[in-house]
Order: structure tokens, then C-alpha cells, then sequence
């Protein structure tokens, strides 16, 4: 066993595939089979299932996943330490973010920083938000950016950015021409829901009880595992929902759909720039993190 080979099986599991994987680090196919297959002897147990056209790690490839990926972080962390001391700034760095940071503010602030220091390289996992404070606690992520405050005290966490959800209808709903509605009126109404992890369910669940109200109140006709999900529930006519802003952006400046504030229902919150309390931040880490501050100057 050593550290290509445990490079090769994540590309597997993360690819979902022998091929995908073989295409990604410049093996064929038999090649990339071949090293699983000596993992698999070495270990003395199946790491990979094949289901259908994907592969899928068994319950031990499971185990074996998240100690190859903290040990690949390690030798990032090792790589970039040496750059770093000769006064470059270069390596791999693994970021972690919830649906919203993931999906949308993320991804250009990661080509931004890139194009300043080309020789970086960045992995983004999207997770919901307890995923990514699981992650982080866990090593796999050096850095994350969450919708939700973290409660664990093994976990560093500051105010990065300022976020508004709203209620999102489409343009053709009965509230569309209104700017305002009322919490009663809204909980009657077919709603769809995020998955129990997400950092907007939690934030909805907050501001509902500070009217004291809970989540059941909500006539839930469905439940979906992403934004990108219930925006298209929306537009389908499944439901309505509560989204922040950041998510539609396009959709509202498009018009096809409108965002509502709710009376009296405080739906401002704050995503939260995290990271493990007592692990070392890399350079490269560091100078990310500082590169976050300088695009979010707390105010």
C-alpha cells in the first residue's frame, strides 16, 4: 500500500467509476483495476462494489475512504508547508462548503484566487452543513464555509458573510405581485422542505420559534436534498419555499420568479467561515482564509 495507490481508490469513490477515475490520472483502465485489486489483497477484504455502471466502496472501502483521505490531506499539508518555506505558495488545498457557499459563492471566489497563484490547486466538497462541520472535525477539510452556526466547541468559527432568505414563488403564484405576506397565511400553503442537515432549514426552524411556532406548523408536501432541487420543485408547482437570495439570483433578475419578505419573521442570518479549533492551519489554508477576509471585510 502507499499513497498513489489510496489516491487512485478516492478517485474511484469519488468518480463513482474505474474509468472516470483512469481518465482523471492519466491510467487505463486495467491499470487502475490492477491497483485496487492490491489494496483489496493487501487489506484482505473487497474496498470497491460494482452496482450497475457504478462503483460504490463496500462498508470496509467506507472505513478505508476516510483514512486515505486524511492521509492525502497530510501530505498536502506537508507539500505545501515546503513551498511555503521556500517563499512560494503553491499545493493542493481541500475547502469545504454548504449548498449555498458550495454552489454559489464558492466556485468564483476559488477561480479568483487561482488566477493570482496558478500553481494552487482546489478541491471543493458541497455537502449540507452538518456534513461539512463532520468533515472538518474529522480532517478531511481544512477550511468551510457553512449556513448555520456550529454548536461544537472543537470547531473555530466567525461571521464571513451576510445572507437574507426569502419566500420564493413563481411569477404566475397568487403572492407574486406582493411584496409581503403573512406568516399564518404562508404556513397554509403547500411548502417544500430541505433535508434535516441543511444550515436554511435550521435557520428557518430558529426564526420560527422566536414567533413561537415550529416547523410542523408548515403544510410540507415534499422534501428535497438540495436547493437546485426545490427551485425546480418551485417552478414545477410542487410548493413554495424559503431560499435565500443568493440561490435564485438569476431567477429573480429573469423575473420568473419573486421573492416575498414574511411579516414579522426575521429571516436575515450569517454563513460562518469554520475550521477545526486544535488542528494547524496550513500556509496554503492560511492564505485562503485571508483571502476570504479581504473579499468579506467584517463590518
Amino acid at each position: 500500500m502507499d499513497l498513489w495507490q489510496l489516491n487512485i481508490f478516492c478517485k474511484v469513490i469519488e468518480l463513482e467509476g474505474f474509468s472516470k477515475a483512469g481518465k482523471a490520472v492519466h491510467l487505463t483502465q486495467p491499470t487502475i483495476s490492477s491497483h485496487i485489486k492490491d489494496l483489496e489483497n493487501h487489506f484482505g477484504c473487497q474496498l470497491i462494489d460494482r452496482l450497475g455502471k457504478k462503483a460504490v466502496p463496500s462498508k470496509a472501502g467506507e472505513l478505508l475512504y476516510a483514512y486515505a483521505r486524511k492521509l492525502i490531506s497530510l501530505r498536502d499539508e506537508a507539500e505545501t508547508a515546503m513551498n511555503e518555506f521556500q517563499g512560494k505558495i503553491k499545493g493542493r488545498l481541500v475547502v469545504g462548503g454548504s449548498t449555498i457557499p458550495g454552489g454559489y459563492i464558492l466556485p468564483q471566489l476559488i477561480g479568483a484566487f487561482t488566477t493570482d497563484y496558478p500553481e494552487v490547486k482546489i478541491s471543493l466538497i458541497i455537502g449540507d452543513t452538518d456534513q461539512i462541520i463532520q468533515d472538518t472535525l474529522s480532517g478531511l477539510l481544512e477550511l468551510g464555509i457553512v449556513g448555520a452556526k456550529p454548536s461544537d466547541k472543537n470547531i473555530a468559527k466567525e461571521k464571513l458573510i451576510k445572507d437574507e432568505m426569502r419566500l420564493i414563488v413563481t411569477a404566475d403564484h397568487k403572492w407574486a405581485g406582493k411584496k409581503h405576506i403573512s406568516l399564518e397565511l404562508m404556513l397554509k400553503e403547500p411548502f417544500i422542505v430541505r433535508e434535516p442537515g441543511s444550515g436554511t432549514l435550521k435557520s428557518i426552524k430558529m426564526s420560527l420559534t422566536e414567533k413561537n411556532h415550529i416547523f410542523d406548523d408548515f403544510n410540507i408536501i415534499s422534501e428535497m436534498g438540495s436547493t437546485a432541487a426545490i427551485i425546480q420543485g418551485i417552478k414545477s408547482k410542487v410548493g413554495i419555499s424559503i431560499l435565500s437570495t443568493i440561490a435564485v439570483a438569476e431567477e429573480l433578475k429573469a423575473g420568473t420568479l419573486k421573492a416575498l419578505a414574511i411579516k414579522d419573521l426575521n429571516l436575515k442570518r450569517s454563513f460562518y467561515l469554520i475550521r477545526h479549533k486544535h488542528r494547524s492551519a496550513s500556509p496554503l489554508c492560511t492564505a485562503f482564509n485571508e483571502f476570504l477576509k479581504k473579499e468579506f471585510p467584517t463590518k
